[in-house]
């Protein structure tokens, strides 16, 4: 059976999202289908994704306080065991969990696959900060890689026009969805939800959009004394997105909670819409989230998002504030259009498995070592 070894690096740097929710899959997936025998290189961790790996036995190191430099301390502290673990080459093939290039040294005759899950750093460069060399090491190891994993069609174009990678190196597969929320009404009622609400889920960082989905919606939600906007995720508001509800009146409009996976498919299923107006994705799992729930998806027309959401879900132009305040307006005001639009996502959602993704990386990984 191939052993394949899986580093440190996400699990290092991600307490929770979708880089490291997409390992925590991968590796359960190539176990439980007897496709190959995976190892995960890690010692310390407080990623929330690692208690489902039983095989995986990670530290949590000051869980419970947060400081500049703590991720960065992680990587330092799993790196030296990363490498010893590299150094034995005892594996079939290696799958780093980010771009870092430390381990190019140890690797000896063994392959390599990286996965491509966006081009971010490199569309957006002036917002990155100077001392992120994520770009750098991106270019590198692609260059170096035995083949190379992107999660969609658009990501794949993107890789291949920014980095002029080789065509045949490079192969779109696809995520699943993880989030199996089953209703609780007695759970959901223990959030005090509002009655009627519009979700927004995760980072709100410049790509995300945040700041024009706010103004193209300020008027809906105050004229609508009903209608209440649920942040999920992403942390404690900023104080420039605090003074933003204030100048715009919707102070009392706007809430943030934190989640799990149970918060948040409760959210997704009691909400009118989730919202995703994000200018940029590599693939978008919150659109399967909110299609596994039944909450009709409301996004952006550019990259991913409608390679993946299809016609389950109402489009807008995320440039412009008057399409994302019309394009929610409509869903919420034709029922008959939201019950279409959940049925459309239930049936979108058939294409992507993460058992799918399994066979198709095994596959992958088998034309690594029959060259």
């Amino acid at each position: 059976m191939l052993k394949i070894l899986f580093d440190h690096q996400c699990f290092s740097n991600q307490e929770y999202g979708g880089v490291s929710r997409y390992y925590t899959e991968l590796i359960r997936h190539l176990k439980q289908n007897n496709l190959a025998q995976p190892e995960l290189a890690i010692k310390y961790s407080n990623n929330q994704y690692l208690d489902s790996l039983t095989e995986v036995d990670a530290r949590l190191v000051l869980s419970n306080y947060q400081f500049k430099g703590k991720k960065l301390l992680l990587d330092l502290l799993n790196r030296r065991n990363s490498t010893k673990i590299i150094s034995k080459r005892n594996y079939d093939i290696f799958h780093p969990t980010y771009y870092h290039p430390y381990f190019l040294n140890y690797l000896g005759n063994r392959p390599f696959v990286i996965t491509v899950h966006d081009m971010t750093h490199e569309l957006f460069p002036d917002k990155m900060s100077k001392w992120d060399k994520s770009s750098e090491h991106k270019k590198l190891l692609v260059e170096k890689a035995k083949r190379i994993i992107c999660v969609s069609n658009n990501t794949r174009n993107d890789l291949i026009k920014l980095l002029k990678v080789e065509e045949a190196k490079v192969k779109v597969i696809y995520h699943g969805n993880s989030l199996n929320y089953k209703r609780d009404i007695h759970f959901e009622s223990s959030l005090n939800l509002p009655s009627k609400y519009i979700l927004y889920v995760g980072s709100r960082k410049y790509y995300k959009n945040f700041v024009l989905m706010i103004k193209a919606l300020s008027d809906l939600i105050r004229d609508k004394n009903s209608i209440k906007l649920i942040c999920a995720g992403g942390g404690k508001f900023s104080v420039d997105e605090i003074k933003l509800f204030s100048e715009l009146k919707i102070s009392d409009k706007v809430i943030q909670i934190s989640v799990n996976d149970k918060i948040l498919g409760a959210l997704y299923s009691n909400s009118l819409c989730f919202v995703f107006p994000s200018l940029y994705e590599g693939f978008g799992m919150p659109i399967l989230e909110a299609f596994s729930c039944g909450s009709p998806v409301i996004c952006s027309n550019s990259s991913s998002l409608p390679e993946i959401a299809g016609e389950a879900a109402e489009y807008f132009d995320p440039k412009n504030l008057q399409s994302i305040r019309n394009a929610v307006e409509i869903v919420l005001t034709d029922i008959n259009k939201r019950e279409k639009m959940i049925s459309l996502g239930f049936q979108r959602l058939k294409k992507f498995s993460w058992n799918n993704s399994a066979f198709q990386t095994f596959e992958l990984y088998k034309e690594c070592l029959n060259e």
